[in-house]
């Protein structure tokens, strides 16, 4: 009998993934937070999770090759059809919309969950390798 990973693993490995790409972009947005013009951007979970229960549902996603050359499309990154602009409360005047508080408080928000989601599935392990002992 073999063990699913999938299915042992549940969203907790999506979930550390999806809160590792935006803690990226929340850094992003606090180390721009002077330039002008600049947007600053966020990814919405909720709209990770709906696209990633679409993909479950459907199987595996693949991409339509046209032509023998292309490359497969493997890995794609979530984060491109996800990310966001984020709506400023008050742009500045040179066009930026980061907000360096609001910025440091998602960061920090973002990096609870992420431990929370990375202790999840610390625990996950911790009861595949106990039933694979057979504890």
């Amino acid at each position: 009998m073999s063990i699913s990973f999938d299915k042992a693993l549940g969203i907790h490995e999506k979930a550390l993934g999806f809160r590792a790409q935006r803690a990226e972009v929340l850094a992003n947005n606090v180390a721009n937070a002077d330039t002008p013009n600049y947007k600053a951007r966020d990814l919405e979970f909720a709209a990770v999770l709906a696209e990633q229960s679409e993909r479950a549902q459907r199987g595996t996603f693949q991409l339509t090759r046209t032509n023998s050359q292309h490359i497969a499309g493997e890995g794609l990154d979530l984060a491109s059809e996800v990310l966001k602009y984020r709506i400023p409360m008050q742009p500045a005047i040179d066009g930026n919309t980061v907000d360096a508080q609001l910025e440091q408080a998602n960061y920090t928000e973002n990096a609870v969950q992420f431990q929370t989601s990375f202790t999840l599935l610390n625990s996950k392990f911790k009861g595949l390798i106990s039933a694979l002992r057979g504890e």
